[in-house]
């Protein structure tokens, strides 16, 4: 297992965090996703390899914005 945490910006209720949760859920080998709204912080724990772009494109399609590190 694998985890890489990320920000991301402009959720702002817990719809939103469902919304990306549930976009981040949808990439192969995702195993679980847990977001902070406060913060921003989403930690995605993986059993595979999962590109950074494919995390960017999963935030954008749920409305929101992914922090470039």
């Amino acid at each position: 297992m694998a985890e890489s945490v990320y920000t991301v910006t402009g959720m702002t209720c817990g719809h939103c965090v469902s919304s990306v949760t549930e976009e981040i859920s949808q990439i192969g080998g995702v195993q679980n996703v847990a977001v902070e709204l406060d913060s921003g912080k989403v930690t995605v724990t993986n059993d595979q390899p999962v590109a950074e772009d494919d995390v960017r494109a999963a935030v954008t399609e749920a409305g929101y914005a992914l922090v470039t590190s």
